[in-house]
């Protein structure tokens, strides 16, 4: 949705915007590991103009063996959990963190329908942020259709990143 002059607007846009305006203040930069979402969370952070000052790039490893080839996630992880975990969520972000030069991660994994994947229930959805302080992980239960679900983990691994940026809680 855009507002007046072509410019995105909604809250998912208004989160990037906040995101941005915090890693600029404190002179960081972001970059996304996506799986679930496929560019979805990428494309949100590069409406915001200026984006390019924080926002160093993201992979969208949808094949479960990028996620650890290029991303780093641990083998002997996939192997047992499959792609849908919280751990793999973690190295996720920890990896494009890394593979960027980045100083915050951030990543999506999940299962958007309209089947389970390797026994994991549609909706099941797990989000990583990745940073100077650790690493934090958010496993909302999201229902709704396909596209619904991808949006909606958008949007909370937005959340995610705005509440664990030093100042994003307090940012508007």
């Amino acid at each position: 949705m855009t507002g007046t002059g072509g410019v995105p607007e909604g809250a998912d846009y208004e989160l990037a915007a906040r995101a941005h305006a915090v890693l600029r203040g404190e002179g960081s930069t972001l970059a996304v590991a996506e799986s679930l979402t496929g560019g979805l969370l990428a494309a949100v952070l590069v409406d915001v103009p200026g984006a390019s000052r924080t926002f160093r790039g993201s992979v969208t490893a949808y094949a479960t063996e990028l996620k650890a080839s290029v991303l780093g996630v641990d083998e002997g992880l996939l192997a047992v959990h499959g792609p849908v975990h919280p751990v793999v969520a973690r190295q996720m972000a920890e990896g494009v963190r890394r593979l960027l030069g980045a100083t915050y991660g951030l990543a999506t994994t999940g299962v958007a329908g309209p089947e389970p994947q390797d026994g994991q229930p549609v909706g099941t959805v797990h989000l990583a942020v990745a940073g100077p302080g650790g690493s934090l992980v958010s496993s909302p239960r999201l229902s709704g259709e396909r596209a619904t679900i991808r949006h909606g983990a958008v949007t909370a691994a937005l959340e995610l990143l705005v509440g664990r940026l030093p100042s994003g809680a307090d940012t508007h």
